[in-house]
């Protein structure tokens, strides 16, 4: 049986997976104010909401066989996408909501906006003149919003087959959807990296800067890094920190066989060596978990811990600037949420410093760490 589930599942995913999707990355650049203080970084949120709204209305009018054309799949889940569809629409209406509280300050990209028909009838008449301030931001943030609003619609239209971090399996799961407008919480996923690598770096910087983000460890390259190193050694590089687990491989967790003792393996290493560090949150690799797997998290007082602005900075995507100025507009976009980097990757440790220097007088909150998901 076993083997016949996962021969069906390999079957779903080589027919519905074809061409990728082109990562998405804009080139902030291209928007022509400093986000100096929380009105202007409310202005470029407005924007950025907006153009989105655009691309989402716009994706409206395909029926199925111009979606699976757009998106490169010979299956696709309507429902997933319709209800990712209703969602993203709250949440952007939210977020408008927000965003333009401080139109006295600044009046740039304000609209009365009441309703989600208000915001409907806004994004559909969105159009900047040739001589707009803002015109060399128009086309490139276009451009950028429907590449990301095909990575989304791509993984709802795989959803639940192939499961994502786009949608939620129960209240078990969380993604940040709770937390106060402008406050984001930092992850790093994959660790740790060997002796005196990027999480080494990245550990320090965030203590000399008084922040704290949740390493998301392998159980494996925890375990590796305690005999290539000591328990204190590593008690230290995470001192400050929050520890949580992506099981003891990273692979999906969806189709492997083993894959409960891989989480409750590596929680149990992780809570023995650091009990002041860990945090009981799992990060499921690729997004990826089964859809009857409540009842095992439960049981085991874990939380799957999911996101929702996600860096791309793995190799073979992003560079670290584009990885940087991608996760930037994403925060205008969602205006709070769960950032995700790899703690192995040299991206984040060059990405990281550009990200905090650019909102540094933007009035952004950083989560604590510790107070996540409580």
């Amino acid at each position: 049986m076993r083997i016949a589930l996962l021969l069906s599942a390999c079957l779903f995913c080589l027919n519905a997976q074809a061409a990728p999707v082109d990562v998405a990355s804009l080139d902030r650049g291209t928007w022509p104010e400093k986000l100096g203080s929380p009105a202007l970084f409310d202005v470029a949120s407005r924007a950025e909401i907006l153009m989105f709204s655009r691309s989402l209305l716009a994706s409206e009018a395909l029926d199925e066989p111009a979606l699976k054309q757009r998106l490169g799949l010979k299956i696709i889940n309507l429902a997933a996408l319709d209800d990712l569809r209703r969602q993203l629409w709250k949440r952007l209406l939210a977020n408008y909501t927000f965003a333009q509280q401080s139109c006295e300050e600044d009046a740039s990209f304000c609209y009365l906006v009441e309703s989600m028909d208000d915001l409907r009838e806004q994004a559909g008449k969105l159009e900047l003149s040739e001589d707009s301030f803002y015109i060399g931001w128009a086309a490139p943030s276009h451009a950028f919003h429907e590449r990301y609003l095909n990575e989304l619609l791509r993984k709802a239209a795989l959803f639940p087959q192939i499961s994502s971090e786009v949608a939620r399996f129960g209240d078990h799961e969380r993604n940040g959807d709770e937390f106060n407008d402008r406050l984001f919480l930092l992850t790093f996923d994959g660790g740790p990296a060997a002796v005196g690598g990027n999480t080494d770096w990245l550990t320090d910087y965030l203590r000399k800067q008084k922040m704290n983000a949740t390493f998301f460890v392998l159980g494996s390259s925890l375990q590796t890094r305690v005999e290539r190193s000591s328990a204190s050694d590593v008690q230290a590089l995470y001192q400050g920190q929050c520890v949580g687990t992506q099981g003891w491989q990273y692979r999906s967790h969806s189709h492997w066989v083993d894959w409960q003792s891989s989480i409750t393996r590596s929680a149990t290493l992780a809570q023995n060596l650091m009990p002041e560090n860990y945090v009981p949150q799992f990060r499921p690799p690729y997004g990826q978990r089964r859809a009857d797997s409540q009842g095992f998290f439960q049981s085991q007082g874990l939380q799957v811990a999911l996101w929702d602005i996600d860096s791309q900075d793995e190799p073979g995507k992003l560079k670290a600037d584009e990885s940087a100025q991608r996760v930037l507009t994403l925060m205008l976009l969602w205006r709070k949420g769960v950032i995700v980097f790899h703690d192995t990757q040299d991206r984040a440790r060059l990405a990281l410093p550009m990200l905090l220097h650019e909102t540094a007088q933007s009035g952004l909150g950083w989560q604590d760490c510790r107070e996540a998901f409580r």
